[in-house]
């Protein structure tokens, strides 16, 4: 099966606050991007690939209540906290974090963990207190993919290798999958390959070669569980990644990366014909 997945985070801002918005009003924007798409990707088979958006926390109920009964789609939020709820437990204390089981109630099927910007928060907070631990942010993530599968959702783990860790991609990425992973079932686990010391302007993104031999990597560490390339799906190279029999689909944030760059719907159809070559 293959896997397009949208990473939205904060597009919702307007131009004016310095965000790319430029396609709704904020109040209306999930629920815009999920009617200018939902008709269109109902013409591939559940069974044959899966579209997930993962949106910021104010526009989940909103594009969930536009949602058709057979859209060929699936709402998403952006990570969950490591604990949750429980029946003859905690009762809900966690103000300012988003539990996976306040996110499924919601009517999410799935989350996004471990992104790169995820990853540098967790490392912000630790270096407040001069702590450098990516052991200690690859435990935390595993936390919050146990609370997250326990609540039902399934799991979009990132994992990739900076500037400074290229050379040692293997250990890093290795290090990122058996302690992220550690006692974990992997069903309803895809895992996105994030090269981050190639994503940002002015940066070279990995070519077909580097992308395959890393995706066939991570496959052998992880008995074969789905990649999808989480360096960021575009038109110009959806049918490179697409032509790569390891990777099982992609990681789509930005749609426009000149002029007025932001996230557009038509432009991301126009993406997944490309990739699904239809």
């Amino acid at each position: 099966m293959k896997k397009i997945y949208v990473n939205l985070k904060r597009f919702d801002i307007p131009s004016t606050f310095g965000g790319v918005n430029r396609i709704a009003n904020p109040a209306q924007w999930g629920e815009f991007i999920v009617k200018e798409t939902q008709d269109a990707l109902q013409k591939y088979k559940n069974d044959q690939v899966e579209f997930i958006m993962y949106l910021p926390e104010a526009h989940i109920l909103p594009a969930v209540s536009v949602l058709k009964d057979n859209a060929n789609l699936q709402i998403g939020s952006q990570s969950v906290y490591r604990e949750d709820t429980a029946v003859g437990g905690n009762f809900g204390a966690f103000t300012t974090n988003r539990t996976a089981n306040a996110m499924k109630s919601l009517g999410t099927t799935s989350t996004i963990i471990g992104h790169c910007e995820e990853r540098n928060d967790k490392a912000d907070m630790l270096n407040t207190a001069n702590v450098k631990d990516e052991k200690a942010i690859n435990l935390m993530l595993n936390k919050e993919i146990k609370a997250a599968k326990a609540a039902g959702l399934s799991v979009l783990y990132c994992i990739g290798e900076k500037e400074e860790e290229h050379d040692n991609w293997q250990c890093v990425l290795k290090n990122q999958l058996n302690e992220g992973l550690r006692d974990l079932e992997h069903e309803n686990i895809t895992i996105a390959y994030e090269p981050v010391w190639a994503i940002g302007p002015g940066k070279t993104p990995p070519g077909k070669a580097y992308i395959q031999k890393v995706a066939t990597f991570i496959k052998e560490e992880t008995d074969n569980l789905p990649v999808i390339y989480g360096g960021g799906l575009k038109e110009d190279n959806a049918e490179m990644l697409a032509s790569i029999p390891e990777i099982d689909g992609g990681l789509i944030a930005l749609t426009r990366f000149q002029g007025e760059i932001g996230f557009y719907p038509d432009e991301y159809l126009t993406i997944v014909q490309k990739y699904l070559g239809n």
